[in-house]
């Protein structure tokens, strides 16, 4: 089952950051951005978060899940949805402990 629309629209509402947040589509699936760091997936209308340490210490004993098969776990987040307090503070403490992206190489000229 893929993410619908209305559900990825309900997630980005619901987080409020400083630099905003954007959502990309990936794989038929969704990344979720503050500027240029992504710090979640949703997949089937799941919201994965990346685990870190802090994000471990904020939630306590959070639940794991998979974005597919094989993939390494996320922090499953699904009852707090509806706490926009929360999640956007638990996003905040993720993002911070996240790096930005590598830089990308440049292409090679043909």
């Amino acid at each position: 089952m893929a993410t619908d629309q209305k559900y990825i629209d309900f997630i980005v509402d619901q987080i409020h950051h400083p630099v905003g947040i954007t959502y990309k589509r990936m794989f038929g699936e969704y990344g979720l951005y503050a500027g240029v760091r992504i710090f979640a997936l949703v997949c089937d209308n799941r919201l994965l978060i990346k685990p870190t340490e802090a994000g471990r210490a904020f939630i306590g004993n959070p639940n794991l899940a998979s974005p597919f098969p094989g993939a390494k776990s996320y922090f499953l987040i699904q009852d707090e949805l509806e706490d926009h307090q929360w999640i956007s503070d638990l996003i905040k403490v993720t993002v911070n402990e996240l790096p930005d992206p590598k830089p990308k190489k440049p292409k090679k000229a043909k």
